[in-house]
């Protein structure tokens, strides 16, 4: 084994910290590392299972350009670089610094983030720079710096651990952020309460001590009554408000005005009077309250509104910059706080600073020498895509990001980048739905390659280090766009030659001129992000830097909570109250569209797949797109569970699995977000997606598109398995999920095989005469299946029904782990069914230890097991990242209600 490496997750922004090894094979094992503060050892699924997306299948490993048939050929660096330099110096001369773009992503790191936009805003003189973090948070960072002055989450982890009462909105943290619901859950176990507020009833509602299933798009009404009626009961810190805020009465009065009377909120929020002074009432009584908030929040086109009536409730009650309280934001990306804090948002400068604010401009130009300094905000990433269409941008830099999927009206993307001119992508992997798109591929490094620095939701920068050699002819990111800038004769600002130079650099720059009030033309407030301790790093110090807080003290030492002596980042050093009126989505349902789409994450994916569709382990437990509605609605659209349904919108439509999963409201539909062209024929969810944005945030509204559901009409359902890609062109339907040595296809078509046999033989490969081939054919039930063996080795094997109750998938997935199919084996092919009790372990539940739904179930019932604990010890399932422990409860209640035979 090589040295243990501590690095961090490239997942989600809780941050957590990993130890990585490299065995003499090149095998990759993780651990949690318990000396880091974000997870203490702990990881989720998705991180325990990292070790098995580091290989270079599909990697992008050489600079490639596109001929003019679309084609791809391998070229230098030179060559691609000097493409990519020629294309943007020739177009800033003929059409200005604003005809050119970049948009990056939440996966670079901050040092790579840092270089982009000094290129972008400083010596390019363009704002046009914009992150796929707008897509998430940007409504945090715009009620931050309403309320607070500045993009801050005031408090930490630890507040978790103190709190005696924890609020989710918009979260289903269980799934996408379980390190930290599980600290959640054991504060409840030391006598915490959990409220939830969601529109479904997911994951995390099942640990809630109440959940409140407000109607999309709520918030603000729910919250402004929260207001009304802390001030009405006298929950108020009059002192704190007196002091240290502005705008409370214009606030209250708005408030009063709209959801001053509490059965008005709860018609409108769609919930019952009676959890709604419930949830009150726990607010007002409990005086440590941390809140926490989502995509569920800021995904939305009032966000900004969203986040700032939860902070008002904090506000008035002072509840901020103490121990067990605060508002807190939870990051979904793994740097999209670091993005933030150099400046990658299209409407800030780096450190924090402001491009509207002629001082802030002269800052950072001051520091960075920079010939041209972007005067005006840019861009944001849907008003970008449309700049592009339209032909204002003419050079669209792509990094490390796939929008081609993840964008509302994603459609409109791909046609943008079919019309831009110069389109260039920096990527790991080599296919993607936007590189198909591209003019130039530049090859970057991946997670294990990289080095640098992320910054967690709780402000903690933590190492990310390399411990894996880079592949083919990858390099950082940092480096291709000092390579470019240099090419653009701007050496003299880019002569970067490690990462550390480059972080000492924007540690610098967040200490430049951040004084105290009292220093003339110097700010009247610091800005709280100071990285000023770390300025004099040595490099053998940034290789070995301990996570830490910022801001980071001059004798390095970080900061847990900000805020706790009520000075705020306003010039007079005041919170600001933010009026916040409810409002109704911009688009609303109609007799055509009569249903509300929701999109989010599942338990066991990540984004676009492109990393966890790599692992067997993270394909078990969600392995198709699916539509989840309720059973009223799927009624009336004429669908049924289990059959494939077009989900459809303005702006797009897909096909997708309908499932009755039983946590959504009736009118409304729930979509994942991470299914994309390269594992499914039509599941990319963002081309239905409404693209209005919040006014003042830019955030798309992902949570509220008005679609229908038809029927998806097929004559066949089926699947297959095999040891090698199978062509797909000519299937309606098919979904891609990798297992370990194989692959399975999910698969339906409109017209059945004339002859089945022959199809089969012909779409698996095997169609020489001496194939070991075995089949069954019953044409008046429309049941077909076949296996094929090679040398007596399962090689591949497709089972058709005119109906979507197939076989289980998972005993014959055990098969392509065996040297040779026994003779009970054959007969189970045959017969459609395991040859034997056990043999099933049914879908898999927890992904951790690959423990399956029926070994579970009969393990409940054969031992009497009543508690998730006692699934823990006996099949150790829930004894890790514990997402699955709902599934486990469900599970129980399940089996002890089955009837028995």
């Amino acid at each position: 084994m090589s040295a243990t490496v501590a690095t961090t997750c490239p997942y989600c922004g809780v941050g957590c910290g990993v130890l990585a090894q490299v065995a003499v094979d090149g095998a990759v094992s993780v651990q949690g590392d318990v000396a880091h503060g974000s997870n203490h050892g702990r990881l989720c699924v998705k991180g325990a299972a990292l070790g098995e997306t580091v290989d270079l299948q599909g990697r992008l490993l050489h600079p490639k350009l596109r001929a003019e048939d679309g084609s791809f050929r391998r070229a230098s660096w030179d060559e691609a670089l000097d493409r990519v330099a020629d294309g943007f110096r020739r177009i800033v001369d003929q059409h200005g610094p604003d005809a050119v773009a970049l948009y990056v992503s939440g996966q670079l790191l901050t040092e790579d983030y840092y270089v982009a936009n000094k290129l972008a805003k400083g010596y390019l003189g363009t704002a046009n720079i914009d992150t796929n973090s707008r897509l998430c948070m940007s409504s945090a960072v715009a009620g931050h710096k309403r309320a607070f002055g500045e993009d801050v989450v005031p408090g930490c982890y630890e507040d978790l651990d103190q709190a005696e009462l924890i609020v989710l909105v918009g979260s289903n943290t269980a799934w996408c952020h379980p390190v930290l619901f599980q600290r959640m859950v054991r504060a409840q176990e030391n006598g915490a309460r959990l409220v939830v507020i969601d529109p479904r009833f997911t994951a995390t509602c099942e640990s809630a001590d109440l959940h409140l299933p407000v109607k999309p798009g709520t918030d603000v009404w729910l919250f402004n009554g929260l207001l009304s009626f802390l001030f009405q009961h006298g929950v108020m810190d009059v002192g704190f408000v007196d002091t240290h805020t502005d705008g409370l009465n214009a606030t209250l009065a708005t408030a009063a005005a709209e959801a001053g009377d509490y059965a008005t909120v709860a018609r409108i929020c769609g919930v019952q009077l009676s959890d709604l002074l419930a949830f009150y009432r726990l607010f007002a009584r409990h005086e440590r309250v941390v809140s926490l908030f989502s995509q569920g929040v800021n995904q939305s086109s009032s966000g900004t509104d969203k986040v700032n009536s939860i902070i008002n409730c904090h506000l008035l009650t002072g509840r901020i910059g103490r121990p067990g309280m605060g508002p807190f934001s939870i990051t979904g990306q793994p740097n999209a706080m670091g993005g933030r804090e150099v400046g990658g948002l299209a409407n800030m400068l780096a450190a924090h600073m402001e491009l509207h604010d002629p001082v802030h401009r002269d800052i950072v130009q001051s520091f960075w020498s920079s010939p041209h300094m972007a005067a005006q905000p840019g861009l944001k990433a849907v008003a970008l895509f449309d700049a592009v269409l339209e032909g204002r941008v003419k050079a669209l830099w792509i990094m490390g990001t796939n929008p081609v999927v993840s964008l509302p009206d994603a459609d409109r993307a791909r046609r943008a980048l079919n019309a831009c001119e110069l389109v260039v992508c920096t990527d790991v992997i080599e296919h993607t739905d936007t590189n198909r798109h591209a003019h130039v591929l530049l090859p970057a490094l991946a997670w294990g390659e990289k080095d640098g620095t992320v910054t967690s939701s709780e402000r903690r920068l933590s190492r990310q280090r390399p411990f894996l050699p880079v592949p083919g002819e990858a390099r950082a990111d940092w480096r291709i766009i000092c390579d470019v800038a240099q090419r653009l004769g701007f050496a003299e600002g880019f002569g970067f030659q490690s990462p550390h130079e480059i972080f000492i650099e924007h540690a610098r720059l967040t200490a430049f001129r951040n004084h105290p009030p009292g220093n003339g033309d110097l700010p009247a407030s610091p800005r709280q992000l100071n990285l000023s301790g770390l300025t004099s790093l040595t490099r053998q110090a940034y290789d070995s830097m301990r996570p830490v807080q910022w801001p980071v003290r001059e004798d390095g030492s970080g900061t847990a909570r900000l805020f706790a002596g009520g000075q705020f980042a306003h010039p007079d050093g005041r919170a600001r109250f933010v009026a916040t009126s409810g409002r109704a989505p911009a688009n609303a349902t109609d007799r055509e569209y009569p249903l509300v789409l929701n999109t989010g994450r599942v338990r066991d994916h990540w984004h676009t797949m492109t990393r966890t569709g790599k692992s067997p382990r993270l394909a078990g437990h969600t392995s198709e797109p699916y539509v989840d509605m309720h059973p009223h609605d799927a009624l009336r659209s004429g669908v049924r569970a289990g059959e494939l349904a077009s989900v459809h919108s303005r702006w797009g439509s897909m096909v997708a699995r309908v499932r009755h999963g039983g946590g959504v409201l009736a009118g409304t539909v729930f979509v994942p977000i991470h299914w994309n062209d390269q594992f499914a024929s039509d599941a990319r969810v963002g081309g239905l997606v409404n693209p209005v944005v919040d006014p003042v945030s830019g955030e798309p509204e992902f949570k509220h598109t008005p679609v229908r559901v038809e029927p998806f009409p097929v004559r066949w359902y089926g699947f297959a398995i095999g040891r090698q890609s199978l062509p797909t062109s000519a299937l309606s339907y098919w979904t891609l999920i990798r297992g370990d040595r194989f692959l399975r296809y999910e698969i339906a078509h409109r017209e059945r095989p004339g002859d089945c046999s022959a199809w089969a033989r012909t779409w698996l490969g095997a169609h020489t005469s001496d194939a070991d081939w075995l089949e069954h054919d019953d044409p008046s039930s429309g049941i077909y299946r076949a296996a094929w063996a090679v040398e007596g080795r399962m090689e591949a094997c497709v089972f058709l029904s005119s109906r979507p109750d197939l076989p289980s998938r998972h005993w014959l997935a055990r098969l392509f782990g065996q040297e040779r199919l026994t003779e009970s084996d054959r007969a189970g092919l045959l017969a459609g069914e395991p040859p034997g009790a056990g043999i099933d372990a049914g879908p898999v539940v927890c992904s951790c230890f690959g423990v399956g739904r029926n070994t579970i179930a009969e393990a409940i019932s054969a031992d009497d097991l009543d508690t998730p604990a006692q699934i823990t010890a006996a099949l150790r399932a829930g004894g890790n990242c514990g997402s699955c422990i709902p599934e486990l409860r469900r599970l129980i209640a399940e089996t002890r209600a089955a009837p028995t035979v």
